[in-house]
């Protein structure tokens, strides 16, 4: 029987990407990817999440940890997903500025692209800070949309899902900070991201020639 190709992911963004609040440390990223293994895929997926970190945070630093991690793979991809703390407002003013952040997504995409790795991009959890919020989260993730159609690059939501579901802010709630979730709001974010083409992608995946 043939060996399962060797797939490496490295999935790059903030805390959400972390899995700060969830218990079982698993986060999102843990709940894919050992589902992932139990359907047959050979995934290996690098978080290199880091709490607090913006989209310019994450663009300065994501293609030197990813490179290492990538080699010797069958195949190969990257996840970015970041762009909450981009809207935290400090000091009367956001962290990051709307164009900014827009900007540092093309720019990591353009890098990604250009290496001829397969992405994926999901959009920022909502919190309860940014829900009333003029310039939000949900406005960013709107912009990261867009400028994922306009590369072909498939692009997950989760902002208006999130939102709507009651049982995502008593995830937050149970949170000891009150920014993130616990173990059940990441199996919410899990699930979306599923759903919004996780399988597809992974079964994308560059193959080295």
């Amino acid at each position: 029987m043939e060996a399962a190709p060797d797939l490496r992911i490295c999935v790059a963004g903030d805390s959400f990407v972390q899995g700060v609040g969830d218990l079982s440390g698993g986060g999102w990223v843990g709940r894919l990817a050992a589902e992932s293994r139990r359907r047959d895929r050979q995934l290996t997926a690098y978080n290199l999440g880091v709490r607090l970190e913006t989209s310019a945070d994450v663009a300065e630093r994501w293609y030197g940890e990813a490179v290492p991690r990538m080699r010797h793979a069958d195949g190969y991809g990257m996840v970015f997903a970041f762009g909450a703390n981009d809207v935290v407002v400090e000091n009367g003013r956001r962290r990051v500025k709307h164009e900014d952040s827009v900007a540092n997504l093309d720019a990591i995409l353009d890098t990604a692209t250009g290496a001829r790795w397969t992405c994926l991009v999901v959009g920022p959890p909502p919190m309860p800070a940014d829900v009333n919020g003029v310039d939000s989260a949900l406005t960013l993730e709107d912009a990261f949309a867009k400028t994922c159609a306009a590369r072909g690059v498939p692009f997950v939501p989760v902002q208006r899902a999130l939102r709507e579901d009651p049982a995502w802010w008593r995830s937050v709630e149970a949170c000891d900070d009150g920014a993130h979730c616990d173990g059940v709001g990441y199996a919410m974010l899990a699930a979306l991201v599923a759903e919004g083409g996780w399988w597809d992608w992974l079964d994308s995946l560059t193959i080295r020639g």
